[in-house]
């Protein structure tokens, strides 16, 4: 029997963050009943692997299992080609316990001034994975190429946002309506093909 997401069902979205909570459950298109990890007081598991894939896969699993709800995890990041992709999988983290994304912003920054004709293109992404408790998961990737700026503008969106710039675009998404955001970030891409593969 192939897996779905019928609508109604009672959700954990696995993440204690706010914003990406917002976000993911607007993306969800109100098809379900929504609830955060931080809401339930779901402790946050260790992130060892090395692709979000892999990591969106274990915080999925762990909200299903400690919820014994259906779980959807994103984990995402901003990838600076001239910083070999950093700070990728660990784009939380250059944040600090406090996630103060003003800092990882100013991070990034200063280690592209370190390099000599550090090139700014960058991209977001996004791997959405979905556990069922005692049950399969499965995963998706979203990708969006861009640039990074500096200063920062705008204060839309949450994290990386006021730095990135999409291809073609002049506005960060900082800067960019969340509606014209959405219809192009890599989290929307993940999820079209999340609902492609599993919305009935």
């Amino acid at each position: 029997m192939p897996l779905s997401l019928p609508s109604g069902q009672r959700l954990v979205v696995a993440t204690h963050n706010r914003g990406k909570a917002r976000e993911l459950a607007a993306l969800l298109e109100s098809r379900f009943e929504v609830i955060s990890a931080g809401e339930l007081g779901l402790p946050e598991p260790d992130e060892p692997e090395t692709t979000f894939i892999g990591n969106a896969v274990i915080k999925a699993r762990a909200s299903a299992e400690r919820s014994g709800l259906l779980a959807i995890a994103d984990d995402s990041g901003l990838c600076v080609a001239g910083l070999d992709g950093a700070p990728g999988v660990h784009s939380a983290r250059w944040a600090g316990p406090d996630r103060d994304f003003a800092r990882a912003m100013d991070r990034v920054q200063s280690r592209l001034e370190e390099i000599v004709d550090a090139d700014a293109s960058a991209a977001f992404v996004c791997a959405l994975a979905v556990a069922w408790p005692q049950g399969p998961v499965v995963a998706f990737e979203g990708r969006i190429e861009g640039r990074v700026s500096f200063p920062p503008r705008g204060d839309r969106g949450f994290g990386y946002d006021p730095i990135f710039i999409p291809k073609g675009g002049l506005q960060t998404f900082g800067e960019m309506a969340p509606e014209a955001k959405e219809a192009i970030s890599h989290r929307s891409r993940a999820f079209a093909a999340l609902k492609a593969a599993l919305f009935d």
